[in-house]
């Protein structure tokens, strides 16, 4: 089908990233989805809140990271909930008597999952990687140990695209998988919930609001939190509070197998809240087409139930009424790779320092009961060997699939950290390329200085 320098497969956040770095530098660059659109979580799994985590002392890697808000900004396609202005708003002023905006408002903007699809356009597009959508890679090409190309299925038939350098950006690390490379992966039991995400809509924003800023003020330790090495730890969060749901459970409208996660975010101002991020599914393979399929299924009938308890239940949702429903899983961990080196947990809560850093990634850890919050500047580097797996060549591995224990893999998985593990992929694929050496080989330094002309934090 085509012959390329650089093959990215997968289009999602680590893979955008990885495909527009490695164009820039001027090596031709394929980016192969096999969804209709780019964006990956954000799009698919209606997942906006890039970098909800940032306040103003948070440090980031920058890069593509900011140009993914910047121009979804620019072109109309960010919301704006409790952002700029939060210190003039009633739930501002009553979290800032609580302590909780520490060192000023979260600096961050909800992307508009919508319009995200046309900003991952424009930006590959001006970058000058080569698109290809609707078409799965389901093998790969090998010569011994080096990736040649990888074998593909779409409308066109199975065809092979044979390239120098490959990335997987496929978040299952499935190249990886295919071409040998070792990895691990947790039985189903422990491994993460899956998430069927939905919007809604004919929401009376203002009618919640108040119900909830009543419920808040009732119960002042609704919000805790707790101090610990000038991090904040949050156990409970305010906009997580819908307590008719603990109510509707007991009463059998939602069974107690059903667990329901109360998050909501992205609501705009004509009633419709954008991303409602609450039915967790466990005990889901997410290599596994019969639990995939399991999955979708059952948390569409799940997200129905919500609904109804919502309407019943909830002031301000007595009319709301079902908008749209992810068209993936939000998947959270399967395969991880067994990188050069492989991050820990002591690295992510430490502040690892590494010679061979090609970005930098905010203490920021969210999984397995741990949410850190980075206020206070903290920041952990990432080393290029996380996403060089073991024992397979010009293969480079970037977003939630990178080497590392289990920990670690809730600071890894972010979103902010899968771009900036793709951007570091997508610049070293281009600069072994240009030097002819395997990318286990390549020059880090050249790498490091190609990644900061690309405007990346690297110390």
């Amino acid at each position: 089908m085509a012959k390329t320098d650089v093959l990215v497969v997968g289009g999602g956040p680590a893979g955008l990233a990885a495909a527009i770095a490695a164009a820039r530098e001027g090596v031709y660059t394929l980016l192969v989805e096999r969804y209709g659109c780019f964006g990956g979580v954000i799009t698919q799994s209606m997942i906006g809140n890039l970098a909800w985590y940032r306040h103003a002392k948070t440090i980031d890697a920058g890069g593509i990271i900011k140009e993914f808000e910047f121009m979804a900004k620019e072109m109309g396609g960010t919301i704006n909930n409790f952002n700029e202005n939060i210190s003039e708003t009633e739930i501002g002023k009553f979290l800032e008597n609580k302590g909780i905006l520490v060192d000023g408002s979260p600096t961050y903007e909800i992307l508009d999952t919508e319009i995200f699809k046309i900003v991952a356009d424009k930006l590959i597009q001006e970058a000058g990687v080569t698109p290809l959508l609707h078409c799965q890679a389901v093998d790969t090409i090998m010569d011994g140990n080096t990736i040649k190309g990888i074998i593909t299925e779409s409308k066109s038939g199975r065809q092979a695209i044979m390239a120098k350098r490959v990335i997987d950006t496929t978040g299952d690390a499935d190249i990886a998988y295919h071409s040998g490379a070792p990895f691990r992966k947790d039985e189903k039991n422990k491994l993460m919930g899956v998430t069927v995400n939905f919007g809604c809509a004919g929401v009376d924003i203002n009618k919640f609001i108040t119900f909830l800023m009543d419920k808040m003020q009732k119960k002042p330790n609704f919000i805790s939190y707790l101090k610990q090495s000038g991090e904040l730890f949050f156990m409970d969060d305010f906009s997580c509070f819908l307590e008719p749901l603990n109510k509707a459970t007991k009463e059998d409208i939602i069974p107690e197998e059903i667990p329901i996660k109360k998050i909501w975010n992205q609501y705009v101002e004509l009633g419709i809240i954008n991303s409602f991020n609450g039915i967790h599914i466990g005990n889901i393979d997410c290599t596994n087409v019969f639990d995939l399929t399991k999955a979708e299924i059952e948390g569409r009938k799940r997200l129905i139930k919500l609904i109804r308890s919502l309407r019943k239940r909830t002031p301000g949702f007595e009319k709301v009424r079902l908008k749209n429903i992810g068209s993936s899983l939000g998947v959270r961990e399967s395969r991880k790779i067994i990188g050069e080196y492989n991050i820990t947990e002591h690295d992510i809560k430490n502040q690892a320092r590494f010679e061979d850093s090609i970005g930098v990634c905010p203490e920021f850890l969210d999984g397995y009961g741990v949410a850190i919050i980075p206020t206070t500047g903290r920041y952990f580097q990432i080393p290029y060997g996380i996403i060089l797996p073991e024992k397979v060549e010009n293969l480079l591995v970037a977003g939630r699939c990178v080497a590392g224990d289990k920990m670690s893999h809730a600071a890894t998985r972010q979103m902010v950290c899968c771009i900036a593990t793709g951007q570091g992929a997508g610049v070293a694929a281009a600069v072994s390329v240009k030097e002819n050496l395997n990318c286990r080989d390549v020059d880090i330094f050249e790498v490091q200085k190609v990644l900061e002309n690309q405007g990346v934090r690297i110390k």
